[in-house]
C-alpha cells in the first residue's frame, strides 16, 4: 500500500499517522473478505501480492471472497466519491482528537485543584 511505503521513508513518530491511515484503509477489504467467508489472511497476503507487482485493479469479489480484477468485472469507483471519503475520515480523527485534548486538559486541571496544586492563573483572571 501506497501510504505505509510512505510511512517507511519518514523518521520517529511522525511515521505514526501513516501507520494508523494504512491499518485503517485495510479494515475495508479485510471486512469484505470476512463477510464472504474467505481465509481473510491469505487473501489480503494475496491482494497485497498482487497489488505490490502493479495489478491495482485487483480486489475481491464480494460474491465468492475470490480475489478478481476488478476492471474485467466493470467495477469502477469514482475517484472524486474516494477523495472525499478519505477527506473526512482523516478531518473526524482530527476532531476526535482535539476534543480528547481538550478533554484530558480539563480533567488534568481539575485534578491539580483537587489535589491543592498550584494552578497557573489565566489572562482572563488576570484582568479581574
Amino acid at each position: 500500500m501506497i501510504v505505509a511505503e510512505k510511512g517507511k521513508t519518514v523518521q520517529g513518530v511522525a511515521q505514526w499517522p501513516y501507520r494508523a491511515v494504512a491499518q485503517a484503509l485495510e479494515v475495508i477489504p479485510r471486512t469484505l473478505a470476512q463477510n464472504c467467508g474467505a481465509n481473510t489472511i491469505r487473501t489480503l497476503t494475496a491482494l497485497r501480492a498482487k497489488h505490490a507487482t502493479g495489478e491495482n485493479f485487483w480486489g475481491i469479489n464480494g460474491e465468492s471472497g475470490q480475489l478478481a480484477n476488478m476492471k474485467e468485472l466493470g467495477i469502477w469507483e469514482p475517484l472524486s466519491v474516494k477523495m472525499q471519503v478519505y477527506k473526512t475520515a482523516v478531518e473526524t480523527a482530527i476532531l476526535l482528537l482535539r476534543i480528547d485534548d481538550i478533554v484530558s486538559g480539563s480533567k488534568k486541571k481539575d485534578r491539580d485543584q483537587e489535589a491543592g496544586g498550584v494552578v497557573k492563573p489565566t489572562e482572563e483572571s488576570m484582568k479581574e
